[in-house]
């Protein structure tokens, strides 16, 4: 089992959701759909031959970003790390697994 933990703006935060639940992220036991969120600020600087989704090349960008973690069955690990990539706006989402043991 893994935690999945991502970075996303309020425009995207309940597709990316959905589309992680939709293919068996973030179920706990006898629940579905499990995650926890919370709001912060982002920031980035978008290098030359970016395509930022938000900003602009060469400026430094602050996004009010939602930070999400839900549990990631094993075998589900590379499907969902492309689910993320497809659903996500962000050139290059931020994202990371972390296992867990218990």
């Amino acid at each position: 089992m893994y935690k999945l933990i991502f970075f996303v703006p309020e425009s995207h935060l309940d597709k990316t959701k959905k589309s992680l639940f939709e293919i068996g992220c973030g179920v706990q036991g006898n629940y579905e759909n499990c995650a926890w969120e919370v709001k912060g600020k982002g920031q980035f600087l978008p290098r030359e031959d970016s395509k930022p989704y938000i900003g602009s090349e060469n400026v430094l960008t602050f996004v009010d970003e939602y930070r999400v973690e839900m549990l990631c069955p094993k075998n589900l690990k590379n499907k969902a790390a492309n689910t993320l990539i497809e659903s996500h706006p962000y050139e290059t989402p931020a994202f990371e697994f972390i296992a867990v043991e218990n």
